[in-house]
């Protein structure tokens, strides 16, 4: 095997046969898709660019910084008080 590692661990020959034979046995595919981000709202996101200049970011990243959220869910508050939309 090559020197392949995962999070710096070494990947070994039994590690590979133990994947492939979980592999082998069948995965539960309604539980694999359920991976990944959350769903928003009702069904999935949209992904929406939006443009601001260099004051307007750094006071969007202290505020949600400040309220321990990410900078996304922060635009997402903001827009919902706006449209008033729960």
């Amino acid at each position: 095997m090559a020197d392949e590692t995962i999070n710096a661990a070494p990947v070994t020959d039994e590690m590979v046969q133990g994947w492939a034979d979980e592999a082998e046995a069948g995965y539960d595919v309604e539980a694999l898709r359920k991976r990944g981000r959350p769903t928003i709202g009702d069904g999935p996101g949209a992904v929406v660019p939006v443009r601001m200049d260099a004051a307007l970011l750094q006071a969007l990243n202290a505020r949600a910084e400040q309220e321990h959220v990410s900078r996304s869910e922060a635009i997402r508050e903001a827009v919902r008080a706006w449209t008033q939309v729960a």
